[in-house]
């Protein structure tokens, strides 16, 4: 069996990017794990079975809660890093990671989550919403970590993008064409939970952040009248509750997880996805629990929901666009079987079957 190198950006928490690389584990249980930073009391099972490898990252203050702000220090740290002994790097990327040295005849293959946003698509939100120094830090090093990542791009033997949506990005950017294989998603679990006791309230699942776009479905709920949880915490919550401070209509549950989150999910009238995300697991996580979607007609959505059947698109990132689709879904019928149906084509096998069938076309590693 060849030695096999997982590569990640950081495992600080447990999001989609680090599910990915969790079903990198259970298909190479052998492989060693690079990132900058680990925190374990975060993000334990399954990595901890596996040998892991910081950077010099880690030792910074802070590093294990957040190394985001070492950012320009990352190239220098991954430069570091010895793989002379791999056969086979797997990186798992939405960072600057797929910027290790190779051995001769290794073969590197990137599933890309995304060209780093805050360089490229999304820089001017990030900046518009970085305090002084972020915004001095991204002046004074985006240039240089722009071209860091284009270099490390040519580093990389096969590129896996997550979504249709994603390899379009990689071809702009990187001038590179890539295969899509969708994420895994626990659709068992919140296909397990599914109720016929639907409670009055829309949802909203995501970080409160700009742009993920929350404002768009707390306004849009206050116009109509209409109940919103809000589940997630960030940036954008003090201002999103003083906005609707005393209305008793609108509940900020904060962060859920397990047994919390696949209720919340079950009993909503719907998911209201105001952002544009890369490819996007709460839509698809909603769907198992057989709750429709009423999501941004743009990014990964486009991809996971169908329009007319488990959910409908708004066109604009409007308040006005989103009230109308909420007044159009409440018009019409929507079935929790076949909306459930449809996020099987998401679940965890299917990715790893595709993704060890990419492997082993391009490997002498067998599926």
């Amino acid at each position: 069996m060849p030695n096999i190198a997982l590569l990640h950006y950081w495992l600080t928490n447990m999001r989609g990017g680090e599910n990915v690389l969790a079903e990198f584990c259970r298909l190479y249980p052998e492989a060693d794990i690079f990132t900058h930073a680990w925190n374990p009391a975060a993000v334990k099972e399954p990595f901890n079975k596996h040998r892991i490898t910081e950077t010099f990252i880690a030792s910074l203050p802070g590093a294990r809660r957040g190394c985001q702000k070492y950012l320009p220090l990352m190239p220098a740290a991954l430069r570091r890093l010895d793989l002379s002994q791999y056969d086979l790097l797997i990186s798992s990327e939405s960072g600057p990671v797929k910027g290790v040295t190779k051995r001769r005849g290794a073969v590197h293959i990137c599933y890309c989550h995304t060209p780093m946003r805050y360089l490229w698509d999304m820089y001017q939100e990030y900046y518009a919403n970085a305090g002084v120094g972020g915004k001095i830090g991204m002046r004074l090093f985006r240039d240089s970590l722009r071209r860091y990542d284009l270099k490390s791009a040519e580093g990389v033997d096969h590129f896996i993008a997550n979504s249709r949506f994603v390899a379009e990005r990689i071809k702009r950017i990187y001038n590179r064409e890539s295969t899509v294989i969708y994420p895994p998603v626990e659709t068992a679990f919140f296909r397990s939970g599914r109720t016929s006791d639907r409670k009055d309230y829309y949802l909203y699942v995501g970080q409160l952040i700009p742009y993920k776009r929350p404002d768009l479905a707390l306004e849009a709920c206050l116009r109509l009248g209409r109940k919103l949880v809000l589940v997630g915490d960030g940036e954008c919550r003090a201002a999103l509750e003083k906005r609707c401070a005393g209305n008793p209509d609108i509940v900020f549950a904060g962060r859920a997880t397990g047994e919390t989150l696949r209720r919340c999910y079950a009993e909503a009238r719907a998911l209201i996805f105001p952002g544009v995300e890369d490819f996007g697991i709460v839509p698809l996580e909603a769907q198992a629990a057989g709750t429709p979607v009423i999501a941004l007609g743009r990014g990964g959505a486009l991809e996971t929901v169908r329009d007319g059947e488990t959910g409908l698109f708004f066109p604009l990132p409007e308040v006005d666009s989103l009230c109308e689709a909420v007044r159009y879904f409440e018009e019409k019928e929507w079935n929790p079987e076949l909306i459930s149906q449809h996020s099987e084509k998401f679940n965890p096998r299917r990715f790893r079957d595709e993704f060890s069938a990419f492997v082993a076309a391009r490997t002498r590693i067998p599926e």
